[in-house]
């Protein structure tokens, strides 16, 4: 199996799962659901086409940098009535700014390479979670002829080198048998506007030291130096 890699970074980011009516939240990480609907959208389908053959993709991430939740009053006053177009004075809408996450998806050559075409030739215009936020720089990254997680680990840093810390977190879809692992309704059955389903997956989510990471800590010297002061 082949991983494409994607990085995700830009000013603001919302992955919303759960987000609802008049409170929009975000998850902490991108939602494979979200991930999907980008590739799809990228690769010309409308929302009532099926995306089967995108979810057996196994998805994965790594968390360069976790971002800033910010949290925004938005107001769209409906000229008839005395409350918002949302039919409440307002919507509460969840981002992360600042936030960087490398993306990996494992499947088969082919269709990582008509995926990575996509992505870098869109028929409809790519977001990062909301179309208020377009993606900063580079999307592709490339393929690598590495399993999800020996990628994840492998790629350079992409965020700055201040924000990384002894061990990096990850979030990966997991098996039935998979110990440490829980479910999410991330699953995307259909986007169909008059039928959108989503189903549950499983996900393990844990930290760990990526390949750079690890040469970089060996080669360090030890800090033997004590400041009682500092305490």
């Amino acid at each position: 199996m082949s991983t494409l890699l994607l990085q995700l970074k830009a000013p603001m980011q919302s992955w919303g799962i759960s987000a609802k009516f008049d409170s929009r939240s975000t998850e902490r990480v991108p939602s494979k659901s979200a991930i999907i609907g980008m590739i799809a959208g990228a690769l010309g389908r409308k929302r009532n086409e099926s995306v089967d053959d995108l979810n057996v993709l196994r998805f994965g991430l790594r968390v360069d940098k976790e971002g800033i939740l910010l949290r925004d009053f938005q107001t769209a006053k409906n000229p008839n009535k005395k409350t918002s177009v949302y039919g409440k004075p307002g919507v509460y809408r969840d981002y992360l700014a600042d936030a960087a996450f490398l993306v990996g998806l494992e499947g088969k050559q082919e269709l990582l390479e008509s995926i990575a075409f996509a992505l870098k030739h869109p028929v409809y215009p790519i977001f990062l979670g909301r179309r208020s936020c377009p993606p900063e720089g580079r999307l592709v990254l490339g393929i690598r002829d590495n399993s999800l997680l020996d990628a994840l680990k492998a790629e350079p840093w992409i965020a700055d080198d201040k924000e990384r810390g002894q061990k990096v977190r990850f979030v990966l879809d997991a098996s039935d048998d998979e110990e440490e692992s829980y479910i999410l309704r991330d699953n995307a059955v259909s986007f169909d506007q008059n039928c959108r389903r989503f189903a549950f997956r499983r996900i393990r989510d844990f930290r760990d030291v990526t390949e750079n990471l690890a040469e970089e800590i060996s080669d360090r010297e030890p800090d033997t130096h004590f400041d009682a002061m500092l305490f």
